[in-house]
């Protein structure tokens, strides 16, 4: 009797039917890789939670780089917070790597982009890949990732360390501007992260509106920006998470950057087909 050979679970997560399918059905004709396909983040999340409930965690994600943005040569939107039905490829890598850290997700592209590289593997990506490399790059990518090794493309490796040697700059350049916040202004800091208006802070925080508009007055100014929206991309430059509200839907996803429940997507196990 032989030793049975350890199996790979691979989610391939891509919301362009045509591809999704025969990506999945090359895999699946592999001896020793099980493939379950999604057609949007959200049913690739129900995909996961169900696979780590029944004791079939999978191993790998081949997540679209364009997830959630429309069909080819659309214009890519950015997903509102308050979004339904779409989260976008790079929210998908941090949330699963918030939520199951054991997963390894790779990032399947049309084109090299070196930001959007840098970005994925700040997420947590373990690797960005051609859409149309061969599949036998694709599995010596999986089987690597699978051995803690990260992979990039040699033409973008040059691009993603000038990336990430800049978003280090401009973090490091945010904390200490946030590290200049009282903490009560932190709280409403992250007050804001969260989306919250002047009236929920002041709910929240126990404060008087008039002493809200103060902090958030406050807020601005000692971090050298005009708006709402400025004041909260800085703070996620520099790590500052959104205050906790309560319970979260998707097993807490909502505060790693993703849509809350209610969001809907299908799935189809074992490999070939979307529904």
């Amino acid at each position: 009797m032989g030793v049975p050979v350890a199996r790979i679970r691979v989610l391939v997560v891509d919301d362009h039917r045509v591809f999704a399918e025969s990506l999945a059905a090359a895999l699946a004709a592999e001896p020793d890789v099980d493939v379950a396909a999604a057609g949007s983040g959200p049913a690739a999340l129900r995909c996961l939670e169900r696979g780590a409930s029944e004791g079939r965690r999978f191993d790998v994600l081949l997540v679209d780089a364009e997830l959630g943005a429309g069909p080819p040569g659309a214009v890519a939107r950015a997903v509102p917070d308050d979004a339904e039905g779409a989260v976008d490829g790079i929210s998908l890598v941090a949330g699963v790597r918030a939520v199951q850290p054991a997963v390894r997700t790779v990032v399947l592209a049309e084109k090299d982009d070196p930001q959007r590289a840098a970005l994925a593997l700040q997420a947590g990506a373990s690797g960005w890949v051609a859409k149309d490399c061969s599949l036998q790059r694709l599995l010596a990518v999986v089987r690597g990732v699978l051995r803690d090794e990260t992979h990039l493309p040699p033409a973008l490796l040059t691009g993603v360390l000038r990336e990430l040697t800049a978003a280090r700059k401009h973090r490091t350049d945010s904390e200490r501007l946030v590290e200049s916040l009282t903490p009560r202004e932190r709280e409403v800091l992250r007050c804001m992260v969260a989306g919250l208006g002047r009236k929920a802070v002041a709910e929240r925080l126990f404060l008087s509106p008039h002493t809200v508009r103060t902090h958030m007055q406050n807020v601005l100014g000692k971090l050298g920006v005009h708006s709402t929206l400025a004041a909260v991309a800085l703070a996620r430059r520099a790590g500052v998470g959104p205050a906790q509200l309560g319970e979260a839907p998707l097993s807490g996803l909502s505060g790693a950057g993703l849509p809350g429940a209610g969001l809907s997507g299908d799935v189809v196990e074992r490999g070939g087909q979307l529904a």
